[in-house]
């Protein structure tokens, strides 16, 4: 997005106060086209950034954006000077906001570009951890990060002693470990973190407790105290035993760590009644989340928050369609690491809730309560 000026319409980079065409100022933000032509470049060979010395050369170049404004940009291998573009806006491992100019059709072995790698989050060749193997979501994802072609992906697994839905299929998969890991036991994280703590590249909690029920139609907290401990509590104990390690790893050369991703309900921006307790831990996490995104600001870590609506699993049977199956979300969670991304809905219901939420959080509030006592 890139402002405008409603007297003129002339678009203004970088952000302004007024116009530098008309000096009004009625700017908007609008979305713009992303392309572009490649006008020229250059590679710096030498830098006195610590960061960029490491890595040098680095290539930039001069685009020419259709909407108009000329940036300066990151640019990748396959992008020629002279050639139309396709920009990407991202954030760098420093946390500010960047651009990168891409071929505006895709080429061979695109995403391994050193570049734009920096720019994302993509699991190929990299380290994955996914907390909890054992529901539908933690498996789909595992095989999709596999096919992705992830160099070693730790399947967190609680109790193994335990059997379950899948589990054959899902172990002899290839580039795959079992990690012992139960969210709720401390010193089984502290175990794991001591083994693999300084491997993991990315971490992707799919553990979660979703039971239905409010708080007044639960005769009980038992079950809410069940919720936090997997939805809040697990990943906050996740938190402090991984996230110092991976936050000092954020930079670490052609192996470091890049993501962490906290898999959510929707309902942790606007709450639910039928899922009401439930979507109150989801909202606390959300609150941990970004609590994460401070704790790892500036690190090179990026903090994704992937929403999802009710998933097709066995504590939503009684949910009517849609519902997201289990492999659109996993395929969902690779593709936002693919593409860098720090935030993505996932599903017709995420999506929804997040179109109305971003419109009037209140009234989605009084929407959702209303369906509840419709029903």
């Amino acid at each position: 997005m890139l402002q405008r000026c409603g007297a003129c319409q002339t678009i203004a980079y970088p952000p302004r106060d007024l116009c530098g065409c008309c000096w009004a100022d009625s700017l908007s933000w609008v979305e713009i086209d992303a392309g572009g032509v490649f006008l020229a470049e250059t590679t710096l060979h030498t830098s006195t950034n610590v960061y960029f010395r490491e890595r040098m050369p680095w290539r930039i170049g001069v685009i020419k954006l259709d909407a108009g404004p000329t940036i300066i940009a990151h640019a990748h291998a396959d992008a020629k000077e002279g050639a139309r573009v396709c920009m990407l806006a991202r954030t760098d491992k420093s946390g500010q906001g960047v651009f990168i100019a891409l071929p505006e059709r895709e080429t061979p072995n695109m995403a391994d570009d050193k570049a734009l790698r920096e720019l994302t989050c993509d699991p190929k060749h990299r380290r994955v951890l996914v907390t909890d193997v054992r529901h539908p979501t933690g498996q789909a994802l595992a095989r999709g990060l596999v096919r992705a072609g992830a160099g070693k992906v730790f399947l967190g697994v609680a109790e193994q002693w335990k059997p379950f839905v899948g589990r054959d299929e899902l172990y002899a998969l290839p580039n795959t470990e079992v990690a012992p890991l139960d969210l709720s036991d401390a010193d089984s994280i502290a175990d794991l973190t001591s083994s693999i703590g300084g491997k993991v590249d990315i971490l992707i909690n799919t553990a979660q407790h979703m039971r239905p029920g409010s708080a007044m139609t639960r005769r009980d907290a038992i079950t809410a105290r069940d919720e936090m401990e997997f939805n809040y509590f697990g990943p906050l104990r996740l938190l402090q035993s991984f996230g110092p390690a991976m936050r000092s790893r954020g930079a670490d050369g052609a192996n470091s760590a890049v993501a962490w991703v906290n898999v959510l309900s929707v309902f942790a921006l606007a709450n639910w009644p039928a899922y009401g307790l439930s979507a109150a831990s989801q909202a606390a996490a959300l609150s941990l989340s970004q609590c994460a995104r401070g704790d790892f600001a500036g690190s090179g870590v990026k903090v994704v928050n992937i929403f999802h609506g009710p998933i097709d699993d066995e504590w939503h049977q009684p949910l009517p369609p849609p519902k997201v199956a289990p492999e659109a979300l996993g395929a969902g969670i690779v593709g936002a690491l693919q593409q860098g991304l720090e935030q993505s809905f996932i599903g017709d219901v995420a999506k929804d809730i997040e179109t109305r939420w971003r419109e009037d959080p209140a009234l989605l509030e009084r929407e959702l309560t209303l369906a509840r006592l419709m029903d």
